[in-house]
């Protein structure tokens, strides 16, 4: 069944429109039924629905064209859906714009500031946009949350791109929203810069700010992702806990260390779908963590009635780039 259609079951609530998140607590964030198709007739979302709970990391994953950016436009109200309901913690997001938008605050893919303004200049203007008091006081923190605060009075065109980045960052918390959308917030940074981009997300997280992100790096939502969903060709394919997700479509390899070198897999383990991997020396064992028999004990018993020995075992787990990669090639 399509995560879109009414679910029967809680593990099919679970990929789709889910009412009851957070033990009975509201959404933040709700969205119903909303696709949207363009002049010319391209559909770029098909009736996605989709809760957000207040607190969370939620990591929107697909590839490129999948709908990613569109459904984060559209519950910003950058761009118009057309089907659908957009609720922000109770506030629709076309009946009640100004509630519902002043609560969110938004990091688009492009960089774009006034490269010839200063950091605390351009930060403090955009909390006056939202008709917000000035509080140096709060721009101030923002900036040491950030590690901008030595950059205050630097000209954004003299900083790096990980830099700019990070005044993005602190553009979209001037005015204090519950709600920050990350499109892709580390496109372009190094790996460095990416783990302390890592951190600052996580510490307002702890904040109470709920962070919605979309990424082309998977590691970055293994990393800190609570929640993971899946877009693909416009639909929202599943929606799922992190540790859930990967519990539920990962799948194990037990890798045995042979104590003497295999040339071949003899024909009496041909029925194990076993590899040979480091020359010979190991032999890999892939199999499904949720079948009530994962076939183990069987293989373990046809190793010894064939005379292989190991000297010793271990297992590893998907990752969620296999899990991701898997779900966007599934036949729909």
């Amino acid at each position: 069944m399509s995560p879109n259609d009414s679910p029967a079951t809680p593990e099919a609530a679970a990929a789709g429109h889910t009412p009851d998140v957070a033990a009975g607590t509201a959404p933040i964030i709700t969205v119903s039924g909303v696709s949207k198709t363009y002049k010319g007739g391209f559909q770029a979302l098909k009736s996605v629905n989709l809760d957000i709970r207040k607190g969370e990391i939620f990591a929107l994953l697909g590839p490129n064209g999948a709908g990613k950016t569109t459904l984060i436009s559209i519950i910003c109200g950058i761009v118009t859906a057309t089907t659908g309901r957009i609720a922000v913690a109770g506030a629709d997001i076309n009946d009640d714009y100004r509630t519902a938008r002043e609560m969110i605050g938004l990091v688009p893919q492009e960089l774009t500031t006034d490269a010839f303004e200063t950091v605390w200049n351009t930060v403090s203007f955009t909390r006056g946009l939202f008709g917000k008091p000035a509080n140096p006081a709060h721009i101030e923190k923002v900036l040491k949350d950030l590690s901008l605060w030595d950059k205050k009075d630097d000209r954004i065109l003299t900083l790096s791109g990980g830099m700019k980045r990070r005044v993005m960052i602190a553009k979209a918390l001037s005015h204090e929203p519950r709600i920050l959308f990350l499109d892709e917030p580390t496109a372009g940074v190094d790996v460095e810069l990416r783990q302390g981009m890592w951190a600052v997300v996580r510490r307002l997280s702890q904040s109470g700010v709920t962070i919605i992100l979309t990424t082309h790096y998977i590691e970055e939502a293994e990393e800190m992702a609570d929640r993971v969903g899946v877009i693909s060709g416009g639909e929202l394919i599943v929606v799922e806990e992190k540790a859930k997700l990967m519990c539920k479509l990962g799948r194990k390899q037990l890798t045995l260390h042979l104590q003497e070198r295999l040339a071949e897999i003899p024909p009496a383990l041909a029925d194990y779908g076993l590899d040979l991997a480091a020359d010979g020396c190991d032999i890999v064992y892939t199999y499904d963590s949720q079948q009530d028999h994962t076939g183990i004990t069987g293989l373990l018993t046809a190793l010894r009635d064939s005379g292989i020995k190991f000297r010793d075992l271990h297992t590893t787990q998907s990752s969620l780039e296999e899990i991701f990669v898997s779900l966007v090639r599934s036949p729909k």
